[in-house]
């Protein structure tokens, strides 16, 4: 139920490997729901930040509007273009979880359009290496280059990142507390890895959608782009406003290290 894209070439899952990318889906939201690592819900943050919090707001504050957030991983690809014309076109923000070496570093217009159009730009490492599997150092390599290459085309480093497939443990932790690096989980999965099937994609999301959400989607395979547009169609009908992790989350601004799940 997590996030499932190969780290090497990202090849579209074929049907004899559905079977175990389910399992292996089953076994990484049994991993991040019971490994220990303590996660703390977006709208409880915000809700006890106070006025005082420095979290920017989006158009709308959270703790009145009904929010949810976008989010997309892996990517930039080829697909992306077309997300972003649709984003642009619903005036709708995203948070981009990018990987550095075979999508940052191959599309870097991409990432600059994401960042000049007002999306939030965040970490996925740099090969989709499953962290708890890493040794400290392999782990700060892995976040750390993919930073740095985000930085060389935005000027900015990412403050945001999603371990692969949720993995994370009190290593992951602690190289995103040196880093600068908030964990961010999720509430909404269409399994778009597993099917090309938009108007599946689209069902499960609106199906498990709820106030203060996060959406997550990857903009590398077939079926999810097309589906978005209708997504943002009816969540929007239902009242809810989009907006981007941190929006979501202020006035409270994203602790590094925190691991944040609604």
């Amino acid at each position: 139920m997590h996030d499932h894209v190969r780290a090497a070439r990202f090849r579209r899952p074929s049907r004899r490997r559905a079977g175990a990318l389910a399992a292996s889906a089953l076994a990484a939201l049994l991993f991040v729901t019971g490994c220990g690592v303590d996660s703390v819900a977006p709208s409880d943050v915000r809700d006890k930040a106070g006025d005082d919090g420095k979290g920017a707001f989006g158009r709308v504050d959270c703790r009145e509007a009904k929010c949810i957030a976008l989010t997309f991983d892996a990517g930039p690809a080829e697909d992306t273009p077309e997300l972003l014309d649709t984003l642009k076109r619903e005036k709708v923000p995203a948070t981009f979880f990018l990987l550095g070496k075979n999508h940052v570093k191959k599309h870097p217009d991409l990432v600059k359009r994401m960042a000049a159009e007002g999306h939030e730009i965040a970490n996925h490492t740099w090969t989709h290496g499953i962290l708890t599997d890493l040794s400290e150092n392999e782990i700060r390599t892995e976040l750390d280059r993919t930073q740095q290459a985000i930085k060389d085309i935005t000027g900015k480093e990412p403050t945001l990142m999603r371990p692969p497939q949720g993995r994370t443990d009190e290593n992951v932790t602690k190289v995103c507390q040196e880093l600068g690096l908030s964990q961010i989980m999720w509430s909404v999965t269409a399994k778009d890895y597993s099917t090309n099937d938009s108007a599946l994609i689209k069902k499960r999301v609106l199906e498990q959608s709820d106030r203060d959400g996060i959406i997550l989607l990857h903009d590398i395979y077939k079926g999810t782009v097309p589906a978005v547009p209708g997504i943002i169609k009816e969540l929007k009908a239902k009242g809810y406003t989009f907006v981007t992790v941190p929006q979501l989350m202020a006035p409270a601004v994203p602790e590094p290290g925190e691991v944040y799940k609604p």
